[in-house]
């Protein structure tokens, strides 16, 4: 039952705090409940530690960036793959999981949120914290619970949302059990939330209290959410008209709101009108400046962009690293302008840390698991922001390190002249792994290929470990790492929420008004005007671009709500790829059905070396299965909890107990 789910963890944090073990006894916990809560929240340093434990709810399977290990949802859409614990894998993909999958999360956010609340609800009676540090703290809880609610609400769909008077937790589970809530209900509790956490929110986090809530975490959040309730998912969706409460009530409106987008917008201009936040760049480099850090590979000559500094150009910055540095350790969280949210530490033993050792080669004393496909490859453009060309694909190979830099010798021209995004991004065949702590010298800068014949190619012996496409990954990859003999792992900050998505989010929402809005900000004491303006939607979005080393999009694209649409989704797959971000994008726009049901192309990884163009020719992938069903759209809810809370329903196409 909750209530004793309540008392240990009560009693457990009482114990920590050196108070007196008589609370461990459960009758006199209920006579004695209110006391136990004085002794708590009267005392700065109890108080400051019950705090810190409403964040641990953020770890483990709530976390954003994770290895598979934590949370699936980085490696199970169309963009990025595992090939150990290969079972588990397929079970995903072939949407052979149930209801008892992955379900670590609902239990974890509703403990997040009823210890949040009880803070709410105690700390005012705290007079060893001063007036802003009660404010403070008080608003960090409410935005945690907002955001836990966040998370279930984009895996789950409508869930209940619990009365935010003080509950009485040692009532039976089925006496303070609630129904779900309607989705719209959801978002307009969780936006609120958000809102008034970030009036007393500090404007950012100095690097003391960093993984902290600010207010630009509360309004980035609150970003988002109005994006998914405007998105086409829950935006007047007839395929969720059967998504019902226990009173058979419809959960999802099916009425279609355009003003949905305008909230989205507004909500993200908010962010954008704190002027706090600017997206990461590194500086132009003339020449190399030591292992691992090449001189700047400047862009093809734009007359717009060439000649101008960012953010109007690409003049004085080095797209490859302002790309690769904002992951790979490279920049600490309190000096990374775009940084919004992190939740700074490592995962345990699931981590960003051992997403990089999974990504790299045998060679180098890595897993040699982790993939992207060739359609992700395939989504970077060419360095001139024109697209690949793939019927038929660039033919020859490189005889040398210089002609077609990055490339080194020996590689497919296909790899040629791509955006500095891709080189930052993708592993791809015979590519440099540089190792750079390595403590042999003969062990840095390897080159690594795919082939059959070579050492991390598909091997007999290990039929689970090598890159299942032949295309490996980069990204959080930091020249520096090394899992051989005298090397070390740069530490990784998560990128939770970062100023790029911000501009994204306000460039999708606009493109998709049919109309002009006024809607408050979130102080309400001001008005966001928003509506399809060409000029501002370029201005934010050509930041993103740039800084990428692309082009801004041209009239014909941004003339077009459907092809700027389209492009936004693509920009969205390259900038946030490996973010966690992919399998709720394709959900939320409903683009799932077919953009995970294509079937996946890879590297003909049967071949070798002397076969290396049949190699390099793209071939379906059997061992990645492909399929999407409706009912992959929202995750079930498990057995257990509908056992326990008759009140709740189950997503469609999922079972009910029995």
């Amino acid at each position: 039952m909750k209530k004793y789910i309540y008392i240990v963890m009560l009693s457990t944090l009482l114990l920590s705090l050196g108070a007196c073990k008589k609370y461990l006894n459960t009758e006199h916990y209920f006579k004695e409940d209110r006391l136990s809560l004085d002794k708590v929240f009267t005392n700065k340093n109890y108080s400051n530690q019950w705090l810190a434990d409403v964040y641990t709810h953020l770890r483990g399977s709530n976390a954003e960036v994770a290895s598979k290990g934590l949370t699936p949802f980085n490696f199970i859409s169309d963009d990025m793959f595992y090939g150990d614990r290969s079972n588990s894998y397929k079970r995903f993909k072939n949407g052979e999981y149930d209801e008892g999958s992955e379900q670590g999360s609902w239990g974890s956010c509703y403990e997040g949120i009823r210890d949040a609340s009880i803070y709410i609800h105690n700390i005012d009676m705290n007079k060893e914290m001063t007036a802003n540090e009660v404010a403070d703290t008080k608003a960090q809880a409410r935005f945690l619970r907002a955001y836990y609610y966040w998370l279930l609400l984009r895996k789950y769909g409508p869930i209940p949302i619990l009365p935010d008077e003080g509950e009485d937790y040692t009532k039976d589970y089925q006496d303070i059990a609630r129904p779900r809530s309607a989705y719209d209900e959801c978002v307009e509790f969780i936006t609120s939330e958000f809102a008034l956490a970030a009036k007393d929110l500090p404007l950012f986090n100095t690097n003391r209290d960093k993984g902290r809530a600010s207010r630009g975490a509360a309004l980035a959040a609150r970003a988002k959410v109005y994006l998914f309730a405007a998105s086409p998912l829950f935006n007047g969706n007839p395929g969720l008209a059967n998504l019902v409460d226990h009173e058979g009530k419809k959960l999802v409106s099916q009425e279609y709101k355009n003003e949905k987008w305008a909230k989205a917008a507004a909500a993200a201009k908010d962010v954008i009108n704190m002027n706090t936040y600017r997206l990461f760049t590194a500086p132009f480099k003339a020449t190399d400046q030591g292992p691992g850090q090449p001189k700047t590979i400047v862009p093809p000559y734009h007359p717009k962009y060439s000649d101008q500094s960012f953010p109007m150009g690409w003049k004085n910055i080095d797209p490859f690293e302002s790309y690769r540095q904002l992951f790979n350790g490279a920049i600490s969280y309190s000096d990374n302008p775009e940084l919004i949210f992190s939740r700074v530490m490592e995962q345990s033993s699931e981590g960003i840390d051992q997403m990089v050792l999974h990504q790299m080669p045998f060679s180098m004393k890595g897993w040699n698991t982790h993939g992207i496909t060739q359609k992700q490859a395939d989504a970077y453009y060419m360095n001139d922001g024109t697209n690949i060309a793939i019927a038929p694909r660039r033919a020859g190979y490189t005889t040398d390190a210089t002609g077609h830099l990055p490339l080194p010798a020996k590689v497919s021209l296909q790899y040629a002249e791509r955006e500095p995004r891709f080189y930052a991004s993708v592993a791809y065949n015979g590519s440099i792994w540089e190792n750079i702590s390595a403590l042999k010298p003969e062990n840095r800068h390897i080159q690594v290929f795919y082939y059959r014949d070579h050492p991390n190619g598909k091997q007999a012996s290990s039929p689970d470990f090598y890159i299942r496409t032949g295309l490996g990954i980069k990204k959080f990859y930091n020249p520096i790492d090394s899992y051989m003999e005298g090397g070390f792992i740069v530490p990784k900050v998560e990128p939770a929420m970062r100023y790029a998505d911000i501009l994204l989010i306000y460039a999708e929402a606009m493109n998709e008004l049919t109309g002009s809005y006024s809607i408050p900000s979130y102080t309400g004491s001001e008005t966001i005007m928003v509506s399809r303006d060409i000029q501002e939607i370029s201005k934010y979005i050509s930041e993103v671009r740039i800084r990428g080393g692309v082009p801004d999009y041209g009239n014909e694209v941004y003339g077009s709500p459907e092809l700027l649409r389209k492009a936004i989704k693509r920009e969205r797959q390259i900038e946030l790829f490996a973010e966690g971000q992919r399998y709720f994008d394709l959900r939320r726009w409903k683009d799932a059905p077919v953009e995970e049901a294509t079937p996946v192309l890879g590297c003909n990884m049967n071949m070798t070396e002397s076969q290396r163009d049949l190699f390099n020719t793209p071939v379906p992938i059997p061992s990645m299965p492909t399929i999407f069903v409706d009912k992959m759209y929202l995750w079930p809810i498990s057995h257990s909890e509908l056992r326990k809370n008759r009140k709740l329903t189950q997503n469609p196409g999922w079972t009910t107990f029995n």
